[in-house]
């Protein structure tokens, strides 16, 4: 249960929900990335915006290596691939964010295996939560609108505390929040600021090959690289991470 001084970390209000015990294995995601392809909508996103001011669209492709650092960046970085000011992207940070949640899910998925997998490390008795740069809100928006939100026991979005990935607070607020220990937990991300953000932290590290990742991602000190979500659970039982 919920006591009256813990940190509740993002909208987790399903009737029931059980937190995590102490000892019980904590397994951090990310999302975009990780447990879902968010790249089309944020980029339809992005384009409605762009084009709103005059800017000609933005692909896919271009997009991609723009994704992980929050919206505020993503948005920074879009308006500055048509030479836009970062006042400008600033002045349309509300009307994206408005219009990415309104269909944040329109074309997103999960990766194949990912809500099968949950659910299999969920009742063999692992802990699970999002750790993600993304807002809170559009996180539940996009955990809710995939369905996967009920395979959670939390979530901690960008602006959900003080500080987020890279920092290893963001981490380890979020454990912390939900009764875990840094000693029980691990995170499993595709980018560096996973990789930097776990290592700061000390916690192991998986990272997915098919993610948004700007470098190789065996380059970044990661445990395991895993080249499908569904390799996961075999992964942890081979490095006695266990729940």
């Amino acid at each position: 249960m919920r006591s009256a001084n813990t940190q509740i970390v993002a909208e987790y209000e399903r009737a029931g929900a059980i937190w995590p015990r102490m000892g019980r294995f904590l397994l951090l995601f990310d999302l975009d990335g990780t447990l879902v392809d968010t790249l089309p909508d944020l980029t339809n996103a992005l384009n409605e915006v762009l084009s709103e001011r005059g800017h000609a669209p933005l692909s896919p492709a271009d997009v991609k290596p723009m994704v992980g650092d929050g919206m505020a960046m993503l948005l920074r970085r879009g308006f500055a691939a048509r030479g836009a000011t970062p006042a400008e992207a600033e002045a349309m940070q509300p009307r994206f964010i408005a219009v990415y949640e309104a269909a944040a899910t329109r074309l997103s998925r999960p990766y194949p295996g990912v809500a099968e997998t949950l659910a299999a490390l969920r009742r063999a008795g692992y802990a699970t939560a999002v750790c993600t740069n993304k807002p809170q809100h559009a996180t539940g928006a996009v955990l809710r609108g995939t369905g996967l939100d009920t395979l959670f026991d939390g979530w901690a979005g960008g602006d959900r505390f003080a500080v987020r990935k890279p920092d290893p607070g963001h981490l380890l607020s979020l454990v912390a929040a939900l009764g875990g220990e840094a000693a029980r937990a691990a995170m499993i991300g595709d980018s560096e600021n996973d990789a930097l953000a776990a290592h700061a932290a000390g916690l192991p590290l998986f990272l997915m090959r098919y993610g948004y990742a700007r470098a190789d991602v065996a380059t970044l000190g990661p445990a395991c690289v895993l080249d499908r979500f569904a390799e996961l659970p075999a992964a942890l039982a081979g490095r006695d991470l266990n729940p």
